[in-house]
């Protein structure tokens, strides 16, 4: 029996992916929980993420030339980078100061809420029209996540406003993306999207720390582990690797049955990680209505992008997505921004993971994929 040497790879880098962002988020919630390594700083963890992945971002684009830098003018770097690193900064700083108050279970289940205020602030941004199929399916999560948000014992309505704050902040950080970086023709690969974005979120970030934290830090009694922090900085840059990897390999219905597959993984894990942190009942059944509607909304946005899909993906693609030192780490849109629409999947289309800053703008389509497996990296 001959073993399918691809497809084997395929469910080994999904397998990775998975255990990676579920890992990541129950590490980040372990190491500010003031119940085990008590390091309840989160824009400080947030800051030592950054400033890491801008590191090695810089080693890679700049000393051992992975992949060559883009002509960033600073006009771009102003409009583009600038706000959307605002944003990106904002989402991992409230995202992380959740954990502080709400478990991760519970975190996951109001994640359910991304597509939903994507796709607000996709109509807001004049990227996507109203629509009343969607606007069902948003209605439909959101009265899942309430029924789950009633369910929970130990409901905190300052972690669950972080928590949703953050989720409004990453969904327009990817309408940014999609509105200011495609319309300028530049898609950004993992390694490129850090090397811009990390240094400047690290700026954005410093702000609020030196207000907030600063001050407690001088005076309470913190521990600082050298290899805890640089293996938790070191999965969160891993995570992004993987993604790559990912959607080098499979298209978009594989990653978001990868992505709620993952979900369910994450809440089993936490209450088994963190013993604390009770399910309910009702928590189940509201996140449960909250997933049927993000499923059908999935299935009206794959559809819409099969229907908008041209009969040929350039062959530029597969080259674009090779890590060469060349300026094919660079693709070029076809000029079809709309949501769901071209041979890219838009921003409202996916599950995104919290270290990821320009990445869910790279997914490719179906067609991308097939082309794409005899030469994928």
């Amino acid at each position: 029996m001959m073993v399918n040497k691809p497809l084997v790879l395929t469910y080994l880098y999904l397998l990775i992916y998975i255990l990676l962002s579920s890992g990541v988020i129950l590490y980040n919630k372990w190491v500010l929980s003031p119940k085990y390594f008590n390091f309840p700083f989160p824009i400080t963890l947030t800051m030592i993420h950054m400033g890491f992945s801008g590191v090695v971002a810089f080693l890679l684009v700049r000393v051992f030339k992975v992949v060559t830098p883009i002509k960033m003018s600073f006009e771009i770097y102003a409009t583009c980078v600038i706000p959307i690193s605002a944003f990106f900064a904002a989402s991992l700083w409230f995202g992380n100061t959740a954990y502080l108050y709400i478990s991760v279970a519970f975190i996951q289940m109001l994640k359910a809420l991304m597509p939903v205020a994507t796709f607000l602030m996709a109509v807001m941004c004049g990227t996507d029209k109203p629509r009343c199929d969607v606007f069902l399916n948003m209605l439909l999560v959101s009265v899942g996540v309430v029924v789950s948000s009633y369910g929970e014992i130990h409901f905190n309505i300052v972690g669950t406003l972080y928590q949703v704050t953050g989720i409004f902040a990453e969904a327009l950080r990817l309408v940014l993306t999609q509105v200011l970086l495609q319309k300028k023709g530049l898609t950004l690969n993992p390694i490129t999207s850090l090397y811009y974005i990390a240094p400047c979120s690290f700026v954005f970030l410093f702000v609020p720390w030196y207000l907030l934290e600063k001050p407690i830090m001088e005076v309470s009694q913190i521990q600082f582990n050298f290899w805890i922090f640089f293996s938790n900085a070191l999965c969160a840059l891993a995570l992004n690797f993987s993604i790559f990897l990912v959607i080098g390999r499979t298209g978009a219905v594989t990653i978001r049955v990868a992505g709620v597959l993952k979900d369910w993984i994450l809440i089993a894990l936490s209450t088994v990680v963190f013993p604390e942190s009770t399910i309910t009942g009702l928590n189940i059944i509201g996140y449960a209505i909250a997933l049927c509607g993000v499923v059908m909304y999935n299935y009206i946005k794959v559809k819409d992008g099969r229907a908008a899909q041209p009969e040929t993906i350039p062959e530029r693609t597969a080259k674009d997505w090779k890590l060469e030192k060349k300026s094919s780490d660079i693709f070029i849109p076809s000029g079809n921004n709309d949501v769901g629409g071209g041979g890219n999947i838009s921003a409202s289309d996916l599950n995104v993971d919290e270290e990821a800053p320009l990445i869910p703008s790279l997914r490719l389509s179906h067609i991308g994929r097939t082309q794409l497996s005899n030469h994928a990296v």
